[in-house]
């Protein structure tokens, strides 16, 4: 006899989709210095940068009574006593924050630190570093960082159209603050970028060059594109991956003529050449995908960029939640066509513990987002382990959870290391923030910070 079929139907889930916020521009009038600002002027690059944020005055003087009186003391505080990058918030940005709740808001909290969001004890993990990847360290040419096999990062500039909080660069990019005079770079620009060249011209092993900064969106497009139509001449380059925040931070700079006309030239070259060009982005929190972001990837995508993909980094209060990660995954994917690519742990820069997740806070966030989206658009969620590379987190060869020190391999060398015999014999250590161990792990790194 048949039995007769099981009746099955959608579970109830941890995550519902779809996303019940719709995909819509902020209305930037809410805020006051924008009351009277057209569309034609919002969509603007040259306004938007006149108008970027660059200090506490010009913030109260924007926001108005939107902006709390205790958390512009908390700002002003942590510009004197804690922030190692100045401020720096386009228009488009500032405008994707909550305002309703501006202490609590995931851009707020990374891109107007707040002396109060800092931990009390632990605001710098005593193994920080201020180029904690030490990426200066691995510069076959002044900016141009060979830290892997096949694969180098160009550092072109030391500018970006917004600073964050969390700027694993600190060292590097950006205006001097209280507590950082930054490193610059010594070279003529065009001697340093002629170098890079004649390096990757010689270095035949090298297929793959990330084109990043500071921010490209501050380089000028003649600029680019020359450096980047130079990159398509070199045989052994294949992949070249244009890395900018400004595309989330200020899209009308990519919408401008100028800037479009040079983008195509360089993608019609890709194709030509057979070498696959794509932009790296930073989008870290769901508001900020906005449908003039989605407007760009369009544009980029028709010109034949091979993708839009997205990196960002796990920040506390920010994305470390299974349903804000997945709400910013499904509305890149869906609505605005960037891919979810990965989610880097916060680097052990200065003043960052308050942002920093443990290894194992940020396994169980890749555990629990699986199965949700594709696996294609599915985020890798790694640790960039000093001297070692992106590693994906459940790579770690042992863990000691008492203590926060994770141990680490590799299975290749870096620049630095060519006659380092112990290179891929030896473990490799990264650490969780203090705050997050138990009491017995608390002590041991009090009496280590006594005992120094």
């Amino acid at each position: 006899m048949e039995q007769p079929l099981k009746k099955v139907g959608p579970a109830e889930q941890p995550f519902k989709y779809p996303l019940e916020k719709p995909f819509v521009e902020p209305d930037w009038r809410r805020i006051p210095a924008y009351r009277d600002v057209t569309q034609a002027e919002w969509e603007n690059a040259v306004w938007q940068r006149k108008h970027t944020v660059k200090n506490l005055k010009e913030l109260k003087a924007t926001l108005g009574d939107l902006l709390p009186d205790d958390l512009a003391q908390s700002i002003e505080r942590d510009i004197r006593e804690r922030a190692t990058m100045s401020m720096l918030v386009p228009p488009q940005m500032l405008n994707t924050m909550n305002f309703s709740d501006l202490w609590a808001d995931p851009v707020r909290r990374y891109m107007l630190p707040a002396f109060a969001d800092r931990h009390p004890e632990w605001p710098n993990h005593p193994k920080a570093s201020r180029d904690s990847l030490h990426e200066a360290d691995m510069w076959v040419v002044e900016g141009l960082t060979h830290r892997y096999p096949s694969k180098v990062l160009a550092e072109l500039l030391p500018t970006c159209p917004q600073y964050c909080g969390h700027c694993t660069r600190m060292d590097l990019v950006g205006n001097d603050v209280p507590q950082v005079q930054k490193h610059r770079f010594t070279m003529e620009q065009k001697s340093r970028y002629e170098q890079i060249l004649d390096y990757l011209r010689k270095t035949p092993s090298v297929r793959d060059v990330v084109v990043s900064g500071g921010d490209i969106a501050n380089l000028p497009i003649q600029v680019l594109e020359s450096f980047v139509s130079a990159l398509m001449d070199i045989p052994n380059i294949r992949d070249i991956r244009l890395a900018t925040k400004g595309l989330m931070a200020i899209p009308q700079h990519f919408l401008q003529d100028p800037v479009l006309r040079g983008l195509e030239r360089l993608a019609k070259k890709s194709i030509e050449r057979g070498v696959d060009l794509a932009i790296h982005t930073h989008v870290n929190s769901e508001q900020q995908a906005t449908p003039l972001v989605g407007r760009v990837v369009r544009k980029l995508l028709d010109m034949g960029f091979r993708d839009i993909r997205n990196q960002g980094v796990l920040l506390r209060g920010v994305n470390d939640s299974p349903k804000q990660i997945l709400d910013l995954c499904f509305r890149l994917l869906d609505d605005v066509k960037i891919m979810p690519y990965y989610f880097y742990m916060c680097d052990m820069i200065p003043n960052s513990e308050h942002w920093r997740l443990s290894v194992a806070e940020a396994q169980k966030l890749q555990h629990d987002i699986m199965g949700f989206l594709p696996g294609f658009a599915t985020p890798r969620l790694v640790c960039d382990v000093p001297f070692v590379g992106k590693r994906w987190l459940h790579q770690v060869a042992e863990y000691d959870r008492e203590k926060g020190i994770s141990y680490w391999t590799k299975n290749y060398r870096t620049s630095i290391e060519r006659d380092d015999p112990d290179a891929l014999t030896r473990r490799y250590e990264y650490y969780d923030p203090i705050y997050t161990l138990p009491d017995s792990g608390q002590r041991w790194w009090r009496d280590r910070a006594r005992a120094a």
